[in-house]
């Protein structure tokens, strides 16, 4: 069912507001995106997904949306520059679904599809991520400015936050979240703090204020995605339904 024009045309104002607020929000321009795609906005939709590579380089999604929308939007160019780009990224990830979907794209456009090599493992004497063990990538600065964004820097590694954040883009796209709505803020925080390890308790003593409380329900539905360990692929994109 398409959204009404009116609903989208708030959600995209939301999300202009908040970007203006905090330019750097990568998951905001992700979202806002996706709503001006929705919207038939491409050339937008497209510069958007652009800046969310921009700020987070591993996100192999945005780079396969944004290519699509450069090509819906006439800029064949554009569009082969940034997929070319983004199979370089999915390929040495290993995200098998966007390197895919991008392949095929470029193979369409008939231009070349750039060798990917997968990325190389960190030696021992790298910073050790406390969520995982594995050593890695020590964040050059804070995800969040609050206590939760120093408390990443000082415990998990790039390659940690990268994984989440593909994890938490699906939870997005599953749940239909609309981060620029308080109520669906709270339910991507309560995924990233169990994510991560960071209990409520610990999450409000990083920050000084409580976590924003989400409905029971809601908690079984992130707990039970979570737990999949991002194989969400059965969930045929019906878990939003159950949301109270």
């Amino acid at each position: 069912m398409t959204e009404p024009t009116t609903d989208l045309d708030t959600r995209i104002g939301r999300f202009e507001h908040l970007l203006s607020q905090d330019p750097d929000n990568d998951m905001a321009h992700f979202s806002l995106a996706g709503a001006y795609k929705q919207a038939g906005r491409f050339a937008e939709a497209a510069a958007s997904y652009e800046k969310c590579c921009e700020l987070n380089p591993a996100m192999s999604k945005a780079y396969q949306l944004g290519g699509e929308c450069h090509l819906a939007a006439g800029d064949e160019a554009k569009a082969i520059e940034l997929l070319t780009a983004g199979v370089k990224v999915a390929g040495g990830r290993g995200d098998a679904l966007p390197l895919k979907a991008m392949t095929e794209l470029l193979t369409k456009l008939g231009a070349p599809i750039p060798e990917t090599a997968p990325p190389k493992p960190a030696s021992k004497g790298d910073f050790v991520c406390k969520k995982t063990g594995k050593p890695g990538t020590k964040l050059g600065r804070p995800p969040f400015r609050d206590g939760v964004g120093t408390w990443m820097v000082e415990n998990i590694t790039k390659e940690t936050l990268d994984d989440w954040i593909g994890l938490g883009t699906k939870i997005i796209n599953e749940l239909r979240l609309d981060l620029s709505r308080d109520e669906d803020e709270a339910v991507y925080d309560y995924a990233m703090l169990r994510y991560l390890g960071i209990t409520q308790q610990r999450a409000a003593e990083l920050r000084g204020r409580e976590p924003a409380p989400i409905k029971p329900d809601t908690k079984h539905i992130v707990d039970d995605m979570l737990g999949r360990g991002g194989h969400l692929e059965d969930l045929k994109g019906e878990m939003h339904t159950k949301l109270g």
